[in-house]
């Protein structure tokens, strides 16, 4: 095995569970989630002597996650199916009704305003940042933002504790 392929293995060992949290919260489907981590690091497989050279490949590797996702809705416009999480997906959200109400209520969302909910507050990724990944302007990321926590407090009224202000 040579060394550029020691070093992605050794990336998607350590990764993995972090990109398929990421995919999941995208997705809202754990096999989904599977398949969407999987396009990406396919992906990455094929330039990951060029994205180690630039220095860390997290960056490189999650825009490809979240632009293979947008590709997604943008082509298939996917139907969501919100299963039920394993344990870790959301571990930051102990209470275990209240967990179960964000999922019900995040299955609700459209696949660009769950998007856009997970780059700014599970990745606490900038507007900026945030519109660059999803190749939209400012205004769309801040607009979807509003619509998607409006629609989340209407949804779900008892998740107004947790802390997602625009």
């Amino acid at each position: 095995m040579d060394q550029v392929e020691e070093s992605f293995r050794a990336y998607v060992g350590a990764r993995l569970p972090a990109l398929k949290r990421t995919a999941w919260l995208l997705v809202g489907d754990v096999h989904l989630a599977e398949d969407l981590v999987q396009t990406a690091l396919s992906k990455a497989a094929m330039r990951w002597e060029r994205i180690v050279a630039q220095g860390d490949p997290e960056p490189y590797v999650r825009r490809i996650l979240y632009t293979e996702h947008v590709s997604w809705w943008r082509r298939r416009k996917l139907t969501e199916v919100l299963e039920s999480a394993p344990a870790d997906q959301l571990e930051h959200v102990v209470d275990v009704p209240m967990r179960v109400t964000l999922e019900q209520a995040l299955a609700k969302l459209t696949p660009k305003q769950r998007a856009v909910l997970v780059l700014r507050y599970y990745e606490d990724l900038s507007e900026s940042q945030a519109a660059e990944l999803l190749n939209v302007s400012i205004g769309t990321v801040r607009s979807q933002t509003r619509y998607a926590l409006a629609r989340l407090r209407t949804l779900a009224p008892e998740l107004a504790d947790l802390e997602m202000t625009p």
